[in-house]
């Protein structure tokens, strides 16, 4: 009896033992979650304030930052303004002197005649050439012009059915573009065989009706193969006049002023595109047809192209390469005006019977001594296009719109781009010769590269789909491309052919030239072809792509081109035997 009630005992206790263990558990539960609670609720309001503390410090250092950068921007502006003005004071005195030069020699030399048909034939060509380049970006944002062959892309615009930077990518709309450097492409295949073998004045014929066909095919018909067609013909021109009239103009040219109507030639191109985006400025407030004024007046430059060809006489090295002679000895005698030119007509004769002896020029580019010649004569031309230059070119309208400006205010702006481009045509000409190649050629990159860059951050920061640049930053990427523009136009714009010229020996130089003009083509149509698409896919990124494109183009200057500037062609074999890589590949 007294075992049963020590186990009933027992079990009281266990019960109450454990039933206080339950409670005391619950009780340190609930005071550990509580504490636990009030512990995170205070760190929290500490964190918050830590935080709020931390951004308003932040907010503090970025408005001062920004100040800082605001004040250093507006400070390197006003240097780049006096810099420029200063370079386009030297510049300035530098076309005058060198008008003056050209006028005494003009003055000296009896073939005046011919040379200032030469200078006609180089600023009409530039023009056209020009033109060409720069219709086609205004033309494509033009609502008669859209409403009429792409009517989807214009309800698109007119309802805003697409974010901002897609605005324009149709494949119908960027095939119009690039259509036509398509054609140059193919055209540039053939051009310098037409050239050899009829003359460069046959050639220019062919191409200044070649873009006489092509503007009456743009403006006449109401088909889209028909304009397709149309561009496509104007390709062909434009390949044919990018071979021929360069050559054209180095030939018919007396030595001493071969330099100053090469500079007339590029600058015309210039001055081609600036009157390109004017006329665009103004047809855009005609209704529905001023798209045909502004194309339309292609064929009016490429008819004074042809009828100038036409009179003009094929040059002697073109007829010398044609087995005539005696009449090109005839046609040099009348355009340098004195009847004495043998010496003169027996180094052109030594030249193309040099030309003509190299056998197989494209085998010879693919020798080891010439590998580096055959890198320039592809990287060059392709980095050239590589920069963004040519977006710009091509879609500067397009490209403002698509962020927001105004119809009008778009080509205006694109007016500003260009005019600054030819502004940095006469910078380039000052200062070209003054530095080496090298050194002008990094130094634009850099400033090329900076230049994308902050483009890139003002688009990523301050615009997208639902938000609009302010005047103040619309401003501000307008001013930052012309910077780029004008880095462009004082570096890799002149010097990108500058240095191929100073390297293509007798043997690479006719080859050279064609994997020249046809990588140039080729880039150019990629870009053509895809910027719209790219725009719309990387938004502000493709900035940012051609940034890095900059990056590596500058990087192969500074690691793989030498210094070219006033080495004898004949010595550049040097250059690569004393190059860190060249000389590995280059037989000793």
């Amino acid at each position: 009896m007294s075992l049963a009630v020590v186990g009933v005992a027992i079990v009281t206790v266990v019960g109450k033992v454990k039933t206080w263990i339950v409670t005391a558990f619950d009780k340190a539960k609930e005071w550990v979650v509580a504490t636990f609670v009030a512990a995170v609720v205070v760190a929290v309001g500490k964190a918050k304030e830590w935080v709020f503390a931390a951004v308003g410090k932040a907010k503090e250092w970025v408005f001062a930052a920004v100040g800082k950068a605001k004040e250093w921007v507006f400070a390197a502006v006003g240097k780049a303004k006096e810099w420029v003005f200063a370079a386009v004071g030297k510049a300035k005195k530098w076309v005058v002197a060198t008008i003056g030069k050209a006028k005494e020699s003009a003055r000296q030399y009896k073939g005046g005649l011919y040379v200032f048909l030469t200078c006609i034939v180089a600023i009409v060509d530039g023009l056209l050439f020009g033109y060409n380049i720069g219709i086609s970006g205004g033309v494509t944002t033009m609502n008669g012009f859209l409403q009429w062959f792409f009517p989807t892309v214009f309800e698109k615009i007119r309802q805003r059915l697409e974010n901002n930077y897609c605005k324009y990518n149709n494949q119908g709309l960027i095939a119009f573009n690039s259509s036509s450097y398509l054609g140059a492409l193919v055209a540039s295949l053939v051009a310098s065989l037409v050239t050899k073998k009829y003359g460069r004045r046959v050639t220019i014929i062919c191409a200044g009706l070649s873009l006489l066909v092509g503007a009456v095919l743009n403006i006449a018909f109401t088909y889209l193969f028909m304009l397709f067609l149309g561009r496509i013909m104007l390709g062909f021109g434009t390949g044919f006049e990018e071979q021929a009239v360069p050559l054209y103009l180095s030939e018919m040219a007396p030595v001493h002023l071969e330099e100053i109507i090469k500079s007339i030639f590029k600058l015309a191109i210039k001055l081609g595109t600036f009157i390109a985006n004017v006329v665009n400025y103004r047809t855009k407030r005609l209704d529905y047809s001023g798209w045909r004024i502004s194309i339309g007046l292609t064929g009016v430059l490429a008819l004074f192209v042809t009828m100038g060809a036409i009179l003009l006489p094929e040059t002697p090295k073109g007829l010398i390469e044609q087995g005539k002679r005696e009449k090109g000895k005839r046609i040099l005698a009348k355009i340098r005006g004195i009847d004495d030119v043998n010496t003169e007509f027996e180094d052109m004769i030594h030249a193309s019977d040099l030309a003509n002896s190299i056998e197989h020029p494209f085998r010879k580019m693919l020798e080891r001594r010439n590998i580096p010649i055959l890198v320039m004569a592809i990287c060059m031309p392709a980095f050239k296009i590589l920069t963004g230059m040519s977006f710009i070119l091509f879609y500067a309208p397009v490209f403002f719109q698509s962020i927001g400006f105004g119809e009008n205010a778009s080509l205006y702006c694109s007016i500003v781009i260009v005019a600054v481009m030819v502004a940095s045509a006469f910078i380039s000409i000052a200062t070209v010769d003054r530095l080496g190649r090298r050194v002008i050629l990094i130094s634009g990159g850099i400033q090329m590269i900076l230049c994308q860059i902050i483009i890139a951050i003002i688009l990523g920061l301050k615009f997208g789909d639902n938000q609009s640049l302010s005047k103040g930053y619309s401003a501000l990427v307008v001013v930052v491309l012309c910077l780029f523009v004008l880095a462009f136009e004082w570096s890799w714009e002149p010097l990108s052919d500058k240095v191929l010229d100073e390297i293509f020996t007798s043997e690479t130089e006719l080859a050279g030239k064609i994997i020249k003009v046809v990588v140039d083509f080729l880039f150019t149509f990629i870009i053509a072809q895809s910027s719209l698409s790219m725009l719309c896919t990387l938004k502000f990124g493709i900035f940012l792509f051609f940034a890095s494109c900059n990056i590596i183009m500058t990087l192969f200057v500074y690691m793989l081109v030498p210094e070219t500037k006033g080495v004898p062609i004949e010595e550049t074999t040097f250059l690569w035997k004393n190059h860190w890589l060249w000389k590995r590949i280059v037989p000793a």
